[in-house]
């Protein structure tokens, strides 16, 4: 179970180790919104992610004896950057399985951190049967993307910041994929914000948390969205807590998502991966339910391939 406590020690485990992330505005955006919104902008976190929290929390936990054999994971690429972060912070081996499609930033990112990438085909489970042999090979700890209470205790440590940042916010929004941030950010609303109503934000191409809350059963993923960080199927151990804490979940499509990238970079001047900007889509496209209210909405990423060329394609050491 994930208390008040267990919260308050991974922030307090965590913080020499990742940014207190700002929290942004934007008069422009506010008057579109037609509401006060205050952006905790994780695209701004080590690593580019929120992911950085929970990987680091859980990471530190490990063993002596399960440090020794590293850390293993599947994930799309923010996650698998985190880990192999959190893994070269304690000098311990990360071993990353990663599909072949993800942008080419967030594998340079792993390689960057000294992350071993296997790469396999798209679907969970191609991904699950080479980690499975990556772990049977290498006797690493598996550290789940979301589906771990320490990786989701360390992801409520940003909603916890925006809270002490900006207290009395009506609403908090966070984006949903395999639900370990937004089970995070509502656990946080529950202990250090009660107040506060928690919507959820989620692609219509892979809608499985929203369709997951209103069946009572975690329903399948259908992963068909430019938003890549949010294609995984709803854990069952963030679906317990959603369940529980989630007032409910609006669902975007593509192109307004890609409306709400555009308006981070051209009115906010930060950048914004399609999966950090489903949250401001989603108020949006609901603006009527929000109108008049305080919001917080957590930017959960900012790893986007840039839309040029440069001259040189190797990758800059963080």
């Amino acid at each position: 179970m994930i208390t008040r406590d267990t919260i308050e020690d991974a922030h307090n485990r965590i913080l020499p180790y990742v940014h207190r992330t700002p929290v942004l505005t934007s008069a422009s955006i506010n008057a579109i919104a037609g509401s006060s919104l205050y952006f905790k902008a994780e695209n701004l976190q080590k690593g580019g992610a929120f992911k950085a929290r929970g990987a680091m929390n859980a990471t530190l936990l490990l063993t002596a004896d399960q440090r020794a054999k590293g850390v293993a994971t599947h994930s799309s690429g923010n996650h698998a950057q985190a880990l192999a972060r959190a893994a070269s912070i304690l000098n311990i081996p990360a071993h990353i399985v990663m599909p072949r499609t993800v942008p080419v930033i967030k594998k340079r990112g792993v390689e960057a951190f000294g992350g071993n990438i296997f790469e396999c085909e798209p679907g969970l489970q191609a991904r699950e049967a080479m980690l499975d042999d990556v772990i049977r090979k290498t006797g690493a700890t598996p550290i789940h993307p979301f589906n771990n209470e320490n990786v989701i205790a360390g992801q409520a440590t940003a909603a916890k910041e925006l809270f002490e940042a900006n207290p009395g916010l009506d609403i908090i929004v966070a984006p949903v994929g395999g639900g370990g941030l937004l089970a995070g950010t509502g656990l946080a609303a529950k202990y250090f914000s009660p107040q506060t109503v928690v919507v959820g934000a989620e692609p219509e191409g892979a809608d499985d948390a929203y369709r997951s809350l209103k069946s009572g059963s975690i329903e399948p993923s259908q992963a068909n969205s430019i938003a890549d960080g949010l294609l995984a199927t709803l854990g069952d151990k963030p679906f317990s807590i959603i369940r529980d804490t989630v007032d409910h979940i609006v669902t975007v499509s593509d192109q307004e998502i890609v409306a709400a990238m555009r308006l981070f970079w051209e009115r906010l001047k930060t950048v914004v991966e399609p999966s950090g900007a489903v949250a401001l889509a989603a108020v949006l496209k609901s603006r009527e339910r929000f109108a008049g209210r305080q919001i917080g909405i957590i930017i959960s990423g900012g790893n986007v391939n840039a839309p040029f060329s440069l001259s040189s394609s190797e990758p800059v050491k963080p």
